[in-house]
């Protein structure tokens, strides 16, 4: 095909309509049989409803993955021992602690997750408000996602049974946590300085001072549990031809994620809270000093005085595409068939209905992209935590 009429297709709004009520029509299909398997089998046996709900969620996270992977083609970049990635990636439980900067983190790590088999197995913290939302909110609480409430005596209790209940998961998942709390904005990132130079603590520059209570409260439960921490840094190139968003992924334009990982064994995590605290604002003390460098010389590691590890493209799976193609015929082409009815029925009502759906499936595309987007986020230090510890 020409790659000018490609251009053209991946920007047509009938396209990502299609695409939206493939998605939409396929997760609430999901959604069904979770929630049926969640309240039927799992009380009896949760070993084998936790292996079922695996491909269940894939094959709604998967749709999202093809968009990245093969839609928008953007590139990942890892950095990371390769004897380390090699040995203990995609075979363990890991508690995964990410930068929160731009609008498609969070999916850059869904991607990385599928070339190593455990996309559907990703879990992670979330504001309980989201549970309720259909499909993904849907799926995450049929896969017992640590649904908060940003109250911590009520979280703290989520989170020991949460964390508890996810190490018994009987393939590896990964627990991630966002400890800034929030997208990085500029308004936010002047908060957060504030509070810092407040309380005596350090001021990141291109990060939000993390929120430290929810990461020590889940230490504990995850001790004999989960070997292992996953520093996390993601970053994308400020002079980029296109801006990391699900918009410009949406519309079919490329990007590249540069994303650096460390393992850190649990056992090396100190055991009192006051020292975990430390450990977390000095790891994100060492993530800025990270970013610093890779906006000043497109390098985690030239000024960072971090150790230069390997880097290297993981290529995605087909899989993705698959998935994708499989949910086309199962639900967009009947889907399309009916709407076409309605819609040429020659009878107004039908058509109203016709296009009625079709307006409910475009606002719904409309919802969740715009639930991604960095102005949309809560809003940094409203609950700030009262008691900090000044770092080292």
């Amino acid at each position: 095909m020409d790659l000018s009429k490609l251009r053209v297709l991946k920007r047509s709004r009938i396209i990502h309509l299609c695409m939206a009520i493939t998605f939409f029509t396929s997760g609430v299909i999901v959604n069904i049989v979770q929630c049926i398997l969640y309240l039927s089998l799992r009380p009896f046996n949760k070993w084998l409803y936790r292996k079922i709900n695996w491909y269940l969620s894939y094959t709604i996270y998967s749709q999202l993955v093809c968009l990245g992977d093969w839609w928008s083609q953007t590139e990942i970049i890892m950095y990371v021992d390769k004897t380390v990635f090699n040995k203990y990636f995609g075979k363990e439980h890991a508690y995964l602690v990410m930068n929160h900067t731009y609008e498609i983190d969070w999916l850059i790590g869904w991607m990385i997750c599928e070339r190593i088999h455990v996309l559907g197995n990703c879990k992670a913290y979330a504001k309980k408000v989201i549970q309720y939302i259909p499909v993904l909110g849907w799926a995450w609480k049929c896969s017992e996602f640590v649904f908060l409430e940003r109250n911590f005596d009520k979280d703290r209790e989520v989170i020991n049974k949460q964390i508890t209940e996810l190490a018994e998961h009987p393939d590896p998942i990964w627990l991630l946590l966002f400890p800034e709390g929030t997208r990085f904005t500029k308004k936010k990132h002047e908060a957060s300085v504030e509070f810092a130079a407040k309380h005596n603590l350090p001021q990141l520059k291109y990060h939000l001072l993390p929120r430290t209570k929810g990461f020590i409260a889940s230490l504990p439960s995850m001790k004999g549990k989960v070997p292992a921490i996953y520093n996390i840094e993601v970053a994308f190139r400020e002079d980029a031809p296109y801006k990391p968003t699900i918009t410009t992924m949406l519309l079919g334009k490329p990007t590249t994620a540069h994303i650096y990982f460390q393992r850190i064994p649990l056992e090396e995590v100190p055991d009192n809270s006051e020292d975990q605290e430390l450990f977390l604002r000095n790891m994100f003390i060492e993530k800025d000093k990270m970013k610093e460098s890779f906006i000043n010389t497109g390098d985690f590691f030239a000024t960072s005085g971090v150790t230069r590890v390997d880097s290297f493209v993981v290529k995605p799976r087909l899989h993705s595409i698959f998935n994708f193609i499989f949910w086309i015929f199962i639900t967009l082409v009947p889907m399309s068939y009916y709407l076409m009815k309605l819609l040429f029925s020659g009878e107004l009502v039908y058509f109203s209905i016709g296009a009625g759906i079709l307006g409910a499936f475009y606002i719904l595309m409309c919802k969740t992209i715009g639930m991604s987007e960095i102005d949309k986020g809560s809003s940094y230090g409203a609950l700030a935590e009262t008691t900090p510890k000044k770092s080292m």
